[in-house]
C-alpha cells in the first residue's frame, strides 16, 4: 500500500530499509523527541525488529516516509483498544537533514486522511514535548488543535517537562 501527494510517499517497510533507518534514527536529537521505547543508540537490530513488527499490522498503520524516492523517516497510527478503538495516537520522525522542508506536514496530512477514510477513526491525538515547537507547528498546519498542556507530565533525559496534547476529529462525522 502506498499513499502519496506527489511529493511525499508513505509506503510499507522493506527488509532493505534496515541500513537507512539505522543511519537516520541513530540521532540523539530525534530520540529526545520520542518516548524512551525508541532506543538510542539505534542499531540495525532495532531497525530489523521495528520493520518486522510494522509488517505484521493489518491493515498497515506504520509507514516509511519517502521523498524523491528515498526513505527519510517513519510515521504511524497506533490505534487504541476497547472504548478507545476508534481513536489513534500519531507518531513520527524524519531525518534531521530533512527538517524545515515541510515534508513532515505532508506526511502527517497523508496519514491523517488515511486514518479517517480507511481506518474509520473518529479521533487522532498525540503528545508533544514542550521543547519540540517544530512538531507543534506541523500539527497546527495539519488542522490539529491543542487541547491541553499536561504540566510536568514527562521525565525525559533527566528533565521534567510539560507535554502539549494535540488532537483532530474526523471532519466527516
Amino acid at each position: 500500500m502506498e499513499l502519496s501527494d506527489g511529493i511525499v510517499t508513505l509506503r510499507e517497510f522493506r527488509e532493505e530499509d534496515v541500513a537507512i533507518i539505522t543511519a537516520i534514527a541513530n540521532n540523539a536529537k530525534i530520540a529526545s523527541n520520542l518516548r524512551d521505547g525508541f532506543p538510542h543508540p539505534y542499531t540495525k537490530e532495532d531497525a530489523a525488529m521495528f520493520i518486522k513488527n510494522a509488517q505484521k499490522r493489518i491493515p498497515p498503520s506504520i509507514f516509511a516516509i519517502e521523498f524523491e524516492g528515498h526513505y527519510i523517516g517513519n510515521i504511524g497510527l497506533h490505534q487504541g483498544q476497547d472504548v478507545y478503538r476508534k481513536s489513534a495516537e500519531i507518531g513520527y520522525f524524519i531525518g534531521e537533514s530533512y527538517w524545515g522542508m515541510g515534508l513532515t506536514t505532508r506526511a502527517v496530512t497523508l496519514i491523517t486522511d488515511y486514518g479517517f477514510s480507511i481506518l474509520n477513526l473518529i479521533r487522532i491525538d498525540t503528545g508533544i514535548y514542550d521543547h519540540n515547537k517544530a512538531s507543534m507547528r506541523v500539527l497546527e498546519k495539519c488542522g490539529y488543535h491543542k487541547e491541553a498542556i499536561f504540566e510536568k507530565a514527562i521525565f525525559k533525559n533527566g528533565k521534567i517537562i510539560d507535554e502539549h496534547r494535540y488532537a483532530i476529529i474526523n471532519p466527516n462525522l
